[in-house]
């Protein structure tokens, strides 16, 4: 089953909806990766480190690096629940910024980020307006503390919501983390909202 998976996840277009046999080897495969990644990203402080482990491990090789590709144009304002998150009043700027995290031209993750400025180098917030530095290396400096707030995992539920007969409909959006990053005293300079998408599974070593 899991080589009848493999594949089905290597050969399908990104593009495009993808699909494997309806059988339980292939439903636990995928759950299994998916709880996989879900442990990794709860053991560590930055999410982008994870992802740069797997890139390095199913990446296409050649030192590729996890980059943070701008989604400029959906700008969301921080709202009551991300201020009080990240403990500021409602007159404290707060910067947003939207990126896919690639690794080669395999889109593993879309985030969102709310940000404070005011708790960050100058250096930093120009880096986030104008690289392609993921915000986790930007701010490693920091030595920052994450703390995840909520984690789904979206798999099952978005394979039961779109039933085919005899077909596993693979879903795009795979796992949601909402987490906030901290400053090693425990005040708070970031809120993330990470969604992995089906391009986080792949063939085990």
């Amino acid at each position: 089953m899991r080589v009848l998976l493999i594949a089905f996840l290597l050969l399908a277009a990104p593009a495009m909806a993808r699909e494997v046999p309806d059988t339980y080897g292939n439903f636990m495969e995928m759950l299994k990766q998916v709880q996989r990644l879900n442990a990794d990203l709860l053991s560590r402080d930055s999410a982008t480190a994870t992802l740069q482990l797997w890139c390095d491990a199913h990446g296409p090789g050649g030192g590729t690096k996890i980059v943070a590709r701008r989604i400029k144009g959906r700008d969301k304002a921080a709202g009551k629940a991300e201020r009080r998150a990240l403990g500021v009043f409602a007159r404290t700027p707060v910067a947003y910024r939207r990126v896919e995290l690639l690794c080669g031209d395999k889109v593993l993750s879309e985030a969102d980020n709310w940000y404070v400025p005011a708790r960050l180098t100058p250096a930093m917030n120009t880096a986030l307006e104008q690289s392609q530095t993921p915000f986790g290396v930007v701010v490693r400096p920091l030595s920052f503390r994450r703390r995840t707030l909520t984690s789904d995992l979206l798999l099952a539920t978005e394979i039961m919501a779109h039933p085919k007969p005899g077909m596993l409909v693979i879903p795009h959006e795979v796992l949601r983390h909402r987490a906030v990053l901290s400053t090693p005293n425990g005040r708070p300079f970031s809120l993330v909202v990470e969604t992995y998408t089906d391009q986080v599974l792949v063939a085990p070593p």
